[in-house]
């Protein structure tokens, strides 16, 4: 509707109205967060949960609003009728840019249970949103390098721990544990840099699609495999939120989970790494092969 304004005046416009949008739910999202934090109680805290989920979800549907407002964006979505609200998912994507992520919340938005993504710990400081990703019991992770692991061992496993811990959370209220397995977004200099054996894509790391697998194979017995391509090249988010992305493409495969991958110790057990890094290995090598596809003209 309104496409037809300068870019810039666009992207200041949806500027704005992302964070009045955020802002508002946020304020709303304290509620049942701080009533969750100071009343300990298992049963209340999952009703604050779903409280907090459906205010999460109505964030987003706000945010597709102004996106279908401004964008004269043309969205290629297939896959998206084999979602389920009432399942237990792992979703893996490609990472290109920020934009993947309101990209996949908008086509995920009340057809699959709530998108939550591993943060790193420092980003519960993060103003009006750290709480708001705590109540949603976004997992934070705590991770430490390799160098320090060598002064000090006995911290050697606290981040599969911590892992666990937060995955525990997820077995009350249906969940997409969602998981950037390339562990950064994609150029082709860090293409170049890993000499990646795939095309479009670096190479993918198991580490934290098998802990999820080792805590919850009970619950989550389906993969939710998403690829997003940008075929005029992936945009910067303020190119998105200006409305110069004239198209986006997600291709959403939901794949069984192999039973033999599921509960077993993958920082220990040898055989179960090897069996973990094939299976997403070759979920990868399909995954190249449809961004060629996509992002032909």
């Amino acid at each position: 509707m309104l496409s037809f304004l300068p870019a810039p005046v666009i992207g200041v416009l949806n500027s704005i109205l992302l964070a009045l949008n955020t802002l508002f739910w946020c304020l709303l999202l304290y509620i049942p967060a701080l009533l969750k934090l100071i009343i300990p109680h298992k049963g209340f805290r999952v009703l604050c949960t779903r409280a907090i989920i459906w205010i999460s979800e109505s964030w987003v549907a706000c945010n597709t609003g102004w996106m279908k407002l401004t964008h004269g964006t043309q969205w290629h979505v297939t896959g998206a009728e084999n979602l389920r609200r009432e399942s237990w998912y792992l979703v893996l994507s490609n990472h290109q840019s920020w934009v993947d992520i309101f990209a996949m919340q908008r086509v995920f938005n009340r057809r699959a249970p709530f998108l939550k993504f591993f943060l790193k710990q420092q980003l519960i400081w993060v103003p009006v949103i750290g709480l708001a990703w705590w109540g949603l019991d976004f997992p934070f992770m705590k991770r430490y390098s390799r160098e320090y692991l060598l002064k000090h061992p006995e911290k050697r496993g606290e981040d599969l721990k911590a892992t666990r811990r937060a995955c525990e959370k997820f077995r009350y209220t249906p969940v997409s544990v969602m998981n950037f397995v390339e562990g950064t977004r994609f150029t082709q200099a860090k293409h170049d840099k890993q000499k990646s054996r795939y095309t479009h894509l670096l190479t993918p790391k198991a580490g934290g699609a098998a802990f999820v697998l080792d805590t919850m194979g009970d619950s989550i017995e389906t993969l939710v495999d998403v690829t997003i391509a940008y075929p005029g090249g992936a945009p910067t988010f303020w190119d998105f939120i200006c409305g110069r992305s004239r198209e986006v493409k997600m291709d959403i495969q939901t794949v069984a989970i192999p039973e033999h991958l599921k509960g077993r110790d993958y920082s220990t057990d040898a055989e179960h790494r090897r069996n973990v890094k094939n299976w997403l290995a070759e979920q990868w090598q399909a995954k190249d092969a449809r961004l060629e596809e996509m992002l032909r003209p």
